[in-house]
């Protein structure tokens, strides 16, 4: 019997499943929101707030457990690891390295989130999609 052990399969096979929430959960952490349909976005929410619990340990183990979870690209931009600020080009002068999105997530939203005790993201309920009449859902970093 499965008492109490529900989760939102999505109707996919695991695999497919963890890999849709890992790309689903990179870009949510690249823009900061995301439009999905609403059966996604509950199952992403969780799955996101672990991560970014995560985040909020900010040592090395923690670290590679959220490798596991999100796919470590680049956002495009650079930042000072010292200072985590975010540049849009390399300036002469600083120690620049690629941002990425592990980067962003331990040094840009771990601080955005430190005295938040959960709760890390919102789900809107948008108008249904023209197609097939989906619900579709925006969700975003609060």
């Amino acid at each position: 019997m499965r008492h109490q052990c529900k989760k939102h399969t999505l109707s996919k096979a695991q695999d497919q499943r963890k890999a849709l929430l890992r790309s689903l959960a990179t870009e949510l952490f690249v823009h900061g929101e995301i439009k999905t349909t609403m059966a996604r976005a509950k199952a992403l929410r969780p799955y996101a707030e672990g991560i970014i619990t995560l985040a909020k340990k900010g040592d090395l183990n923690s670290r590679r457990q959220a490798a596991k979870f999100i796919y470590d690209k680049e956002t495009g931009k650079y930042m000072d690891l010292e200072t985590a600020e975010v540049f849009d080009a390399v300036e002469e002068g600083k120690k620049l390295a690629p941002q990425t999105v592990l980067r962003k997530l331990f040094c840009v939203i771990s601080k955005q989130y430190s005295e938040r005790q959960g709760g890390y993201t919102r789900i809107y309920r948008l108008p249904p999609r023209r197609g097939d009449a989906t619900e579709m859902a925006l969700i975003q970093l609060v």
